[in-house]
């Protein structure tokens, strides 16, 4: 279990507060914009359905990949050094968008997005962990996911606002300024660097192994149900076999598998959430193109309908954080998953006529189930470990987090690919859209289901 944290001064907590809140706010607020910009992006660019979902894997992909070798880079070089750079690629990137002339080009820029996302995701709870002690965590852990909630409650209002008046690429431009208040609060007012394994070498073997099976693994998932798609997911799981065998063997490892081995509540605390995001990240996305394409909404009047869901996670999301400060985090966690399942559940039933109320209740549920699962489950994961693992537990609960979005995108594409084609979601294939959301809520549903299970077998803090 961590130990206590040493006293630090007010204002570099508050600096450490606010820069580390402001960036969870921005990447989902921009993660959020672009899937409800998903139809004017198509448009412009005049891309089919699987090619745009990659608009959204790209960032994804690489903001998986690259979390545990930065975890463990920042343990040993310095969290808040990890936490800086990440800012500047991920600045760099916002501003390069939206002079993207084609598909292909908007891909490889949100691919070098997730690259400097990566970065600062395998740091903020550590940096947020790390200077504030114990009994404050779940409340500023608490107000952290409240901040990414608040990205995803603006982000389909927003950004469908922008989108319809302004064009989907002022999406990326009006994030910029927010960028660079996190880049001088962060270069200028946060001196810690929070080094705790000085001693230690960083794996480059390791980590190069590790980035490439999971990277085959992940675009692999993509490509099934084609061969080759099942060529390089089990190409990829032989590469993480072998880096497991590694990993065990080498002096200082750039996973500590022992964590896994010995641990179970951070064990099963990240299964949880791997599950929990296998299941719920691909409903705002779905979501986006029903209410556009089935139900004939605008982008903005689509925004107003998706914003139900986060504006409940971010209300309740302190108060689930500072609750599981006192009660054991598995048994509000797990009745979060139960919430999220129930939620889900009523998302099976969609079709042509199906009123607006309802899907806002079901939002509204779903909102509920997201709080009170995502705040005590990170308190639970950052509560388990040594101080020296503080970055490297930050970033395998992101990568879980990544991980199981990317997964549920990946399912997405599959039964898109199966069931539609690579066509565009016109209204002769309105059915077929309809069909293939129906089957991944309810695979959805059922992963939630096996997701209560292990919460509650983490057992107790």
């Amino acid at each position: 279990m961590m130990k206590d944290t040493p006293m630090m001064d007010d204002s570099t907590k508050k600096s450490v507060l606010v820069a580390t809140t402001l960036s969870a706010f921005l990447f989902p607020f921009m993660g959020a914009s672009v899937t409800i910009a998903l139809p004017s992006i198509a448009d412009t660019f005049k891309m089919d359905a699987v090619l745009l979902s990659w608009v959204i894997i790209s960032f994804g992909l690489t903001g998986t990949i690259f979390l545990v070798p930065f975890g463990k880079a920042a343990d040993i070089y310095g969290r808040m050094k990890i936490f800086q750079y990440g800012n500047v690629l991920f600045t760099l990137s916002t501003f390069l968008v939206p002079f993207s002339m084609s598909g292909s080009m908007l891909i490889a820029l949100r691919f070098l997005h997730g690259f400097g996302a990566s970065m600062t995701y395998s740091t903020g709870f550590a940096i947020l962990t790390s200077a504030y002690p114990p009994g404050e965590r779940g409340k500023v852990l608490g107000i952290n996911i409240a901040a990414t909630y608040s990205g995803l409650s603006l982000g389909p209002f927003l950004g469908g606002l922008l989108t319809q008046h302004f064009g989907w690429r002022s999406i990326f431009i009006a994030s910029v300024p927010f960028c660079l208040v996190i880049l001088f609060l962060s270069f200028w007012k946060m001196k810690e660097g929070w080094i705790e394994t000085k001693e230690e070498t960083f794996d480059f073997t390791g980590s190069a192994i590790y980035i490439l099976a999971l990277a085959l693994v992940m675009y692999g998932f993509t490509l099934l149900p084609n061969n080759v798609g099942i060529g390089l997911v089990l190409i990829g799981l032989l590469g993480i076999l072998i880096f497991i065998r590694w990993e065990s063997r080498v002096e200082s490892p750039v996973l500590e598998l022992d964590l896994f081995r010995k641990n179970r509540l951070f064990a099963f605390s990240n299964l949880a959430a791997l599950i929990h995001y296998s299941g719920t990240f691909a409903v705002t996305f779905l979501l986006s193109l029903y209410l556009q394409y089935i139900k004939g909404l605008t982008p903005q009047s689509a925004g107003f309908i998706l914003v139900c869901q986060p504006i409940v996670q971010a209300v309740f999301s302190p108060f689930a954080g500072r609750l599981s400060d006192r009660i054991q985090p598995r048994i509000v966690a797990s009745t979060g998953m139960f919430l999220t399942a129930v939620g889900i559940f009523l998302l099976v039933f969609l079709n042509e006529t199906t009123p607006l109320p309802y899907i806002i209740a079901s939002l509204i549920v779903l909102g509920l189930g997201y709080a009170l699962f995502s705040s005590p489950n990170a308190n639970s994961v950052m509560g388990s470990v040594e101080k020296k693992f503080l970055a490297i537990a930050s970033a395998i609960l992101s990568t879980m987090r990544q991980a199981g979005q990317m997964l549920n995108l990946a399912m997405v594409t599959v039964i898109f690919s199966i069931t539609i084609g690579r066509v565009q979601i016109t209204p002769q294939y309105h059915t077929l859209f309809l069909k293939s959301a129906k089957i991944i809520f309810t695979i959805s549903v059922v992963l939630c289901l096996a997701g209560i299970l292990a919460s509650l077998a983490r057992g107790k803090r």
